[in-house]
Formats: structure tokens, C-alpha cells, sequence
């Protein structure tokens, strides 16, 4: 597991290790210093490389002019432009210029001609949270025009810290070098896309200096922070978990499809699928392992199923260890019903995905009050049952009651908001899946996968690898963030394949004894 650290996190946690640990700042920042260059020597190799710094009056940039001395010292040419009055730096910086011009260097007010192999951007840190405007706008843009490798210090300057927005205009760096933990924004879009390759180097600020208060997110970023269920070598179909899969209405059947497939290679021993009765003969050809249970609307009595159907809805209920209902079931009665009987009559664990969520979020919106309220008493009565929604962004705001780019930019919040409304467990998907527990107060950021997973059934390949991991008996909030970062490494591994453009949700699935035999073994070349 890795922090993800806010601004205020990262400001505390800099003055504790100062103030409270004793380390001076000079200190820190010279380690700093160091880490960056070592990573840029290994990046670019150990040539004597044309050197431009372009700092501002804050701590950053006596980052900066503490890197651009060290590449200085060990043989490259280095041009260094302070951005904003001498007078205005911060006690830190000053002292890094008075040592530098020790050295027989100032720095220039301005950025000179020509051009540089190694751009070092250290105008801003993590402290910007106004838009930038005058020089300062003008010195990102010539950064970002210079043409050479460019290094940040910290975080590209014009990124938001906090929530990755852009602050007007930002520098597009090759490599970020981060220092203590990395920053929330830098994973966050469109700033992470401005990052480029992240290195995040421990130059002193670690967890001595939470003094109880650790931070908010975090993320996986090894297959070694995953700990799937025990295989037992004596166990049987049943001893590997029941999943019971509602999917598929009269006119979609994929859905069903994949999200019964996914269940079966996450490790799921049995899975039975409740589907309308125009999927049978498709289901029973392409998932022969699964058992079927099928319905006509066309019997049923206005709004309820026929006697025939309801027993064997509960049989397949009672059966059960988990539920998983939504994928492509539409939004009609039958799929209403169902979803119902799943919220209010049952206790078993329970995922809803894609339909399920619509369904959910129009009787919300249709009943308000009533419904809410006898949802919420719900959760209130069975607080040990867990219940995961998997919404994307367009489901995410119509069950928050929101438009689609106010839940964008509130990305950070707003899952965990709904998550302690709903006493659920959210799965809000985007870029950067968010996690958030009503039972917990950090907040995972997901940060494997790539943009190929943005495909058709890609939704119902996550729903139903949650699933799989649900019906082996794991814990609720670990299968919710497991479930979505190996969902995201079999992304990786599939592009890998296929490439971004042409990768299909099937393909997704069909990584999946890769991704696991990867955890389990952890051979770190699996993924590349």
C-alpha cells in the first residue's frame, strides 16, 4: 500500500518531521536534491548536459537551485532564472541562492535564448491553489516549449495538488520526482497527465511525522499488497463460494456472458445465472459450466412473476453465498422486481452494477423520500451486510443527484459522501477508480489500467471479478479495491496484447489466470 497525501497532509506532516522530529529543513532539502539528480542521471545517463532551472520564491525552488548545483558540481552547464523578487523567497531558497553564487552563480530574472537538454521545473510545489497568471504563466509556457526533458520538482507546477486540475496552464513534464509520499493530484486527471513517469524518493518525511493523523488515500501499486483467499487443496465447488449472477434481458445477452465468465475465473466454485428465457440457448453455449435459471415477463400478473418463477428465483437465492444483479437486466418489471426482492427481502452479500443502478436511482428519484428512507432503515437493520455499487460516472451522478462534471471534479469527496448516505461500499468508476466504505475512512484510488478498458462490458468483466472475490468469503472493503486494481493489471496485460485501440472486454478476462498466477507468484515481469 502507498499514501496518496493531500496539500494540508503533506504541509503537516513537513512541519511535524521539522518542528517535532528535530530534522532541519536544509537538511531535507538537500536530500531532496540528491534523490532528483540521481533519478535524472538514470533516466538520461551521465553526460554533461545543458541545464536550465527555472525556480520560483518558495521552497520549491530552492529544490530546484539545490539539484541545479549538484548537476553543476558534477560537470553540466547550468543556467539558473529565479521567477519573482530576492526579497520574497523563503528563508530555505535564499539560503540555496547564497550558496550557489558561493559558486560564482546567480541566477537570471528571466529565461534566456536557446535551448537545453534538462529543464528543471521548480516554480510552483504543491502549495498552488489560485490559477497562474502573469510572469509565472509565461515561464510555464516557455518550460513546456523549450523542447528539452523536463524534470518537476515535486509536481508539474499549475497542477492542483489535491484534485489534479489544471490551474490555468501547467508544465507537461517527462519525469516527476515526488519527495516523502505521493500527492493525490498527481493521479488525478488531466494533472496526472501531465506527471509523466513518477519517482517518489524518501528524502526523510515518513510516517514518524503522522503523530496519529495518517493520511486519507491510498493506493495499491504492487500485486504484493494483494492477499487473495486460501486454496484449499482439500476443497470442493462449494468450498470456493456460490455466486448467484442476475444478467441479461430479452434484447442483451453479452452482459450475462461476461459477467459469468469473470466470476468463474476470479475463483468462484459455482455460478448460476438468472437471465430472461430468449438468452438460454447463447448462455448455455458460451458458459456451459454455469447453472441457469430463466424467466418470461410475458406470465407474469401485471408487475409480479408467475408462482413458477418466484420459487425458482428463491431457490436460486437461498442457494446462494453472494448476489450480483444489474448487467444488462433493462429497466423493466422484471429486472425491477428482482432488484427489489435482492434489496429488501435478502441478507446475502450483494453487488449492483449498470442497471441496477439506474433501477435504484430512478425509485430514488420517483419515490425520494419513501424510498430512501425505507432503504436506509434497511441498512440500518442489517449493518453487517455489505452491499457494493459499481457505477460509472453517469450512474455515479444520478444516485448522487449531481451532473456528470460536477462528480468529475469531486472525485475525492463525493464517493465517500455516498457511501455514508447509502451505508454501502462505492465503486465509483472512472480514470482513477475511487473506493469509498461507509465503514472506513480512507479512501482508495485505484491507479492500474489504462484507457483501452474504456470498452463495451468492461463494467461487467469488474462486476464480476467483485463477485468472484466475494463468494470465496473475502472481506468486503478488500474485494471492492482488490477487485478493481487486478481488474486494472488485466487491462495492463491485455493491452500489452492487444494494444489500447483494439482491446475488447473479453480480452480483459482472458488475463485473469496471468493476473493471479502474477500475485500469487510474484513474477514482476508477468505484467510487462
Amino acid at each position: 500500500m502507498e499514501y496518496l497525501v493531500t496539500q494540508a497532509e503533506m504541509k503537516q506532516y513537513d512541519n511535524n518531521t521539522i518542528t517535532r522530529l528535530k530534522m532541519p529543513s536544509l537538511v531535507l532539502m538537500e536530500r531532496a536534491a540528491l534523490i532528483t539528480v540521481e533519478q535524472i542521471r538514470k533516466e538520461r545517463g551521465d553526460g554533461a548536459y545543458r541545464v536550465l532551472v527555472v525556480a520560483g520564491c518558495g521552497n520549491n525552488g530552492g529544490d530546484g537551485f539545490a539539484i541545479g548545483r549538484i548537476l553543476l558540481l558534477q560537470g553540466c552547464q547550468v543556467d539558473f532564472v529565479l521567477l519573482g523578487p530576492r526579497e520574497k523567497c523563503s528563508e530555505e531558497t535564499a539560503r540555496q541562492i547564497d550558496i550557489l553564487e558561493q559558486y560564482g552563480h546567480s541566477p537570471y530574472d528571466r529565461i534566456p535564448e536557446g535551448e537545453y537538454d534538462i529543464v528543471i521545473d521548480a516554480i510552483f510545489g504543491i502549495g498552488l491553489t489560485r490559477e497562474i497568471e502573469g510572469i509565472y504563466r509565461e515561464a510555464v509556457c516557455a518550460v513546456s516549449q523549450k523542447g528539452g526533458y523536463v524534470c518537476a520538482v515535486d509536481i508539474p507546477s499549475g497542477v492542483h495538488a489535491d484534485s489534479g486540475q489544471i490551474l490555468g496552464c501547467a508544465v507537461k513534464a517527462d519525469l516527476t520526482v515526488t519527495y516523502g509520499f505521493y500527492k493525490v493530484g498527481q493521479f488525478l486527471y488531466p494533472g496526472a497527465g501531465c506527471c509523466g513517469k513518477i519517482i517518489c524518493g524518501q528524502m526523510g518525511i515518513d510516517e514518524h511525522g503522522f503523530f496519529g493523523k495518517s493520511p486519507g488515500f491510498y493506493t495499491y501499486m504492487s500485486p504484493h499488497d494483494v492477499r487473495l483467499p486460501e486454496r484449499r487443496p482439500d476443497g470442493n465447488k462449494g468450498t470456493f463460494g456460490k455466486a448467484l449472477v442476475i444478467a441479461g434481458s430479452g434484447t442483451i445477452c453479452g452482459a450475462a456472458v461476461m459477467a459469468g465468465k469473470s466470476v468463474f475465473r476470479t475463483g468462484a466454485g459455482m455460478v448460476r445465472i438468472v437471465s430472461a428465457w430468449q438468452n438460454r440457448e447463447a448462455l448455455l453455449s458460451a458458459l456451459p459450466e454455469a447453472m441457469t435459471t430463466f424467466y418470461d415477463t410475458a406470465l407474469w400478473a401485471e408487475n409480479e412473476p408467475d408462482d413458477a418463477f418466484r420459487k425458482a428465483f428463491w431457490e436460486a437465492h437461498d442457494w446462494a453465498d453472494c448476489i450480483l444483479v444489474g448487467p444488462g437486466i433493462g429497466t423493466e418489471k422484471a429486472a425491477k422486481w428482482m432488484l427489489e426482492q435482492c434489496l429488501f427481502e435478502s441478507g446475502l452479500p450483494l453487488v449492483i452494477d449498470a442497471d441496477g443502478l439506474n433501477l435504484l436511482a430512478s425509485q430514488i428519484a420517483d419515490e425520494g423520500g419513501a424510498f430512501l428512507t425505507k432503504f436506509i432503515g434497511q441498512r440500518e437493520q442489517q449493518p453487517e451486510r455489505n452491499i457494493i455499487l459499481t457505477p460509472h460516472l453517469g450512474e455515479f451522478s444520478r444516485l448522487y443527484g449531481c451532473s456528470v462534471s460536477e462528480a468529475s471534479g469531486n472525485l475525492t469527496v463525493w464517493p465517500k459522501e455516498l457511501a455514508e448516505r447509502l451505508h454501502c461500499i462505492v465503486v465509483c468508476k472512472d480514470a482513477r477508480t475511487i473506493v469509498a466504505c461507509s465503514r472506513k475512512e480512507q479512501v482508495y484510488i485505484n491507479t492500474s489500467g489504462n484507457a483501452g478498458m474504456a470498452t463495451a462490458g468492461s463494467g461487467d468483466v469488474l462486476a464480476g471479478m467483485i463477485t468472484g472475490l466475494l463468494a470465496q468469503g473475502m472481506n468486503a472493503e478488500e474485494v471492492a479495491e482488490y477487485g478493481v486494481f487486478l481488474h486494472g493489471i488485466a487491462g495492463d496485460m491485455a493491452a500489452g496484447v492487444y494494444g489500447e485501440r483494439s482491446m475488447t472486454a473479453t480480452d480483459i478476462i482472458e488475463q485473469f489466470p496471468r493476473v493471479f498466477r502474477f500475485v500469487e507468484e510474484g513474477d514482476k515481469e508477468r505484467c510487462r
